[in-house]
């Protein structure tokens, strides 16, 4: 979070934390209630009467990582009398970390709409331009449980090309396309930032009762030859998978659904529980090995906490990022 204009009952770093919002009732601190989310004073106009229809509070936040924004998420959990009655999403791109944003590098993204209260509400977003930044507006004052934004990342090129990156980060660009279960958590969760701080946050399939394996398939950043591949079973104990298995293909070159193009870049090897295993990647560095997309088995089911693939872009590679990032402006 950068700034808001007000947060006296609660904070505005309450918006984007990661867990559901909760709420006790007859929790007062010294300003009243508690509530898990941002919540600002009641506007006053002049002489105490009721503000303006343009009169609103705001907070902006940096996002994770650049990119092209598909869908707002305002929730109004436990908000009931509370609640804005309205609010809107601006949003800008801009480069490096500014602690003042000009309003003119703003854009408006979700126009005005009505809010409920002790609801979760999804706003579409049409544009098809890069953001690093949100703004929410609330009309005219109230409180907010949590705010979500969800999109493509568009990593900047400059900052990956010609590195050992790891090309399965989430805010790398790479993401999922395919997992053979998610009943306990998503997959999304082996290649996000930082390390996973108990079991919930990692990847964790159900037990297995018929043959075969778990699975997950990540899109790498763009085409690259993976050098180190880190599985991380970290928190997972009992449920840690028996074995992992890594295999890469190139989806420039070959379709995914063609089982003979995917060639072994970690063959089938046994995993400790609550390790961080480190593996060289066998004939990395040669055109070959190039891929875009890896497959995570696991044997026969079980948690992963993290998934790390480091490597460099290959030249096509960086170039397509270059576009994305290009056509995104």
């Amino acid at each position: 979070m950068i700034a808001a204009s007000n947060e006296f009952f609660a904070e505005k770093e309450n918006l984007i934390r990661p867990e559901a919002p909760a709420f006790t009732p007859g929790t007062f601190g010294h300003k009243g209630q508690v509530y898990d989310g941002w919540e600002t004073r009641r506007r006053r106009g002049p002489s105490g009467a009721l503000p303006g229809p343009d009169a609103h509070d705001w907070a902006v936040v940096r996002l994770g990582a650049p990119g092209v924004i598909r869908a707002v998420v305002v929730e109004t959990a436990f908000f009931t009398g509370n609640y804005p009655e309205g609010c809107s999403v601006d949003a800008c791109s801009v480069a490096g970390y500014p602690a003042i944003l000009r309003e003119t590098a703003w854009e408006q993204v979700v126009p005005r709409r009505a809010l409920k209260g002790d609801a979760r509400h999804v706003l579409r977003v049409s544009s098809g331009r890069r953001y690093t930044h949100v703004r929410l507006n609330v009309f005219p004052d109230g409180g907010v449980a949590r705010l979500r934004v969800h999109g493509e990342v568009i990593p900047d090129p400059d900052l990956l090309t010609g590195l050992t990156i790891d090309l399965a980060a989430l805010e790398n660009g790479a993401d999922i396309t395919g997992c053979s279960d998610r009943f306990y958590s998503s997959p999304r969760n082996a290649i996000s930032p930082g390390l996973s701080r108990v079991m919930g946050e990692g990847w964790e399939t159900r037990r297995r009762r018929d043959p075969g394996n778990d699975w997950l398939v990540v899109r790498l950043a763009g085409a690259g030859v993976v050098s180190l591949a880190e599985i991380d079973t970290s928190g997972y104990k009992g449920n840690a998978p028996a074995a992992a298995a890594l295999r890469g293909v190139d989806g420039r070159r070959f379709p995914l659904g063609d089982e003979t193009a995917w060639f072994d870049l970690l063959p089938v090897t046994a995993l400790l529980p609550d390790t961080p295993h480190r593996f060289r990647v066998d004939g990395a560095g040669t055109p070959a090995h190039a891929v875009t997309h890896v497959r995570l088995n696991v044997f026969p089911d079980g948690g992963v906490a993290r998934l790390r693939l480091y490597g460099s872009l290959t030249e096509d590679g960086a170039d397509g990022l270059r576009r994305r990032w290009r056509d995104s402006a």
